[in-house]
């Protein structure tokens, strides 16, 4: 109950920025071949130049109201938001199980994976209010893996930054294909990305060179974002507000210096 409230809290703050800043919000629509992608953009529209552009890749239960408000947080700021759309307008998952399925159709296949979010770089470049020469991307979850991948497929971004993303690769050679700086943030009881996983990602980036940082937070389990992940550590996923706000700040620190 008290994440509930938590989350109406957000919703309604936002409601009141909307009104003063003008967040513009919508769903956009782009291709892969002939399967139908359905993004979500917000920026204020307040503001006429162009601003750095912030890929937001959804969690295992795709574009959500959860993930909007996270756009809509970084229009707040100046960004503008595009969510991409790693499963198709028409996958929409209706549970966990279908959750499950898409997001480990997409875990085996790291180059479907990375030809979608690279789908999504090319159509936040083509927005009139993005400086194509500003973009990064962040992600939740199964987005973390996203977005990190992203970077490995050698795109031309400055930054990524993974919220308690998985971090594991087939391929970790390509590492050194990252032109991106990385910023992981990370669940310092996550066990569904343990310690060896988090080691590996380590050695992975320190053996290509890559500028990375990982902020490890105490107590917090997967999920520490999400007010709808619950409040049972025991599960394996729950919310953490602390762990919610430092990450933001740190991410806000981040683009700070990469877009400086």
């Amino acid at each position: 109950m008290r994440n509930i409230k938590f989350l109406v809290i957000i919703m309604l703050t936002l409601i009141s920025v909307n009104a003063m800043s003008q967040i513009h919000t919508e769903n956009l629509e782009y291709k892969d071949g002939s399967l139908t992608l359905e993004g979500f953009i917000a920026y204020d529209e307040s503001f006429k130049d162009t601003r750095p552009g912030i890929i937001v890749v959804h969690e295992w239960t795709g574009i959500n109201d959860y993930i909007k408000i996270r756009c809509e947080q970084l229009a707040k700021l100046g960004y503008f938001a595009f969510a991409a759309d790693i499963y198709g307008k028409d996958n929409r998952p209706k549970s966990s199980e279908e959750a499950g399925k898409l997001a480990g159709k997409y875990k085996n296949d790291r180059q479907i994976m990375r030809k979608r979010i690279n789908l999504a770089l090319d159509e936040i470049k083509k927005q009139k209010f993005v400086n194509t020469d500003k973009i990064s991307a962040i992600g939740y979850c199964f987005g973390g893996t996203v977005a990190l991948e992203l970077a490995r497929s050698g795109a031309d971004i400055n930054g990524v930054v993974s919220f308690h993303g998985g971090l594991d690769t087939p391929n970790p050679e390509d590492a050194k294909n990252i032109k991106a700086k990385i910023l992981v943030l990370h669940g310092g009881d996550d066990t569904f990305v343990p310690a060896e996983q988090v080691e590996n990602f380590k050695k992975e980036m320190k053996d290509a060179g890559v500028d990375y940082q990982i902020f490890i937070y105490g107590g917090a389990v997967h999920s520490f974002t999400n007010p709808n992940s619950g409040n049972d550590p025991s599960k394996g996923a729950a919310y953490n507000e602390k762990a919610d706000k430092r990450s933001w700040e740190a991410m806000k620190i981040f683009f700070d210096e990469i877009f400086k």
